[in-house]
């Protein structure tokens, strides 16, 4: 089966996803929407199909049987549910919901039509290893974590946008944009977290944005505990650090690099990766073309798509908790 895509949502993101559609055999891209009618345009012309100036008009004028939605944050769920009520499958970016209330209506959708998360880190050779080593037993009980995600933003990224930095549309900062990977990371390679404390800050841009620009927490899992930090007001885009201390062996992810320490080793040494081309900036990853190519093979019953809804479904409300905690200054219970 050949199936009929539509893309919203024509920004940088975007990109990543139609350069890996692009790469698929069974698909075809037959629109793209966007409220910029010239940038829809412009991805027509690159990827084909058509270009439309809404999602409205994009499902009014195209049979699809999935539609990757690549918009602001608060739209994700509102479309994908408008998606599902007409039967089209849905690939939505992150984050999967913005609240409890839109995640629990994204849950609902997901039993009508499938519904894949563009986790596309998962996907990364560094995160598979470890998620192997994990599963094998061979590292023993992880004992503690910690994760930095320390990269820059200045203000035209959100000015120029039209909806970043607003809590109305990014609906949060550097947590639920930026860092999210990172937490879901974390949290599949540990487990169900149990409480977290948080606190959020902006630190470089008060007159320019409304959302945290920092976020800390102490993430308490069944038998250990994480120390999360991540910011947008560093120098640079520094490479993602998340790091696993396991009874046998330790981890450490660097962007694309692994390192691993044996228990009485002096001092942590590389693996070494083929290289794998990135379809969008280097600091996201390798893994959307993976990922997408992964959706597309469970809509079709030849795989399992490794990122399932109800595991993302964990990550956001430990993302909801986090911002809960730092909003009422107080630890949070999950479970």
């Amino acid at each position: 089966m050949v199936y009929r895509v539509g893309v919203v949502g024509c920004g940088a993101v975007a990109k990543a996803h139609a350069k890996s559609l692009a790469k698929l055999d069974n698909v075809t891209v037959v629109g793209f929407a966007d409220i910029r009618p010239e940038r829809s345009a412009e991805f027509a012309a690159e990827y084909g199909g058509n270009a439309y100036a809404s999602l409205n008009e994009l499902l009014e004028k195209e049979e699809l049987d999935v539609l990757h939605i690549c918009t602001p944050h608060a739209l994700h769920v509102p479309m994908a549910l408008k998606a599902a009520e007409k039967g089209i499958n849905v690939f939505t970016e992150k984050p999967a919901a913005v609240n409890e209330e839109q995640m629990d209506a994204l849950l609902e959708a997901a039993k009508k039509v499938k519904v894949g998360v563009c986790f596309q880190n998962h996907y990364n050779d560094n995160s598979r290893y470890v998620e192997q080593e994990l599963k094998s037993g061979r590292a023993g009980k992880i004992l503690g974590a910690r994760a930095f995600v320390t990269w820059k933003r200045l203000a035209p990224y959100y000015t120029e946008s039209g909806w970043r930095g607003t809590r109305e549309l990014e609906c949060g900062g550097v947590l639920i944009n930026q860092a999210i990977h990172t937490l879901d990371l974390l949290r599949s390679f540990i487990g169900d977290p149990k409480a977290v404390e948080a606190k959020t800050s902006n630190h470089h841009l008060k007159s320019v944005i409304e959302v945290e620009d920092t976020v800390e927490a102490y993430i308490q899992f069944e038998d250990c505990a994480a120390s999360f930090y991540a910011t947008t007001a560093y120098c640079q885009d520094a490479p993602i650090m998340l790091e696993l201390i396991c009874e046998n062996k330790s981890y450490r992810i660097e962007g694309a690099d692994l390192y691993i320490k044996e228990k009485d080793a002096p001092r942590f040494t590389a693996i070494n990766f083929a290289e794998k081309e990135a379809f969008g900036k280097g600091y996201w990853g390798t893994g959307h073309l993976a990922c997408i190519r992964n959706y597309y093979a469970s809509l079709s019953g030849e795989e399992e798509y490794l990122v399932t809804l109800p595991e993302v479904d964990k990550t956001m409300r430990l993302m909801f908790a986090i911002y809960r905690s730092a909003e009422e200054n107080r630890p949070i219970e999950l479970c």
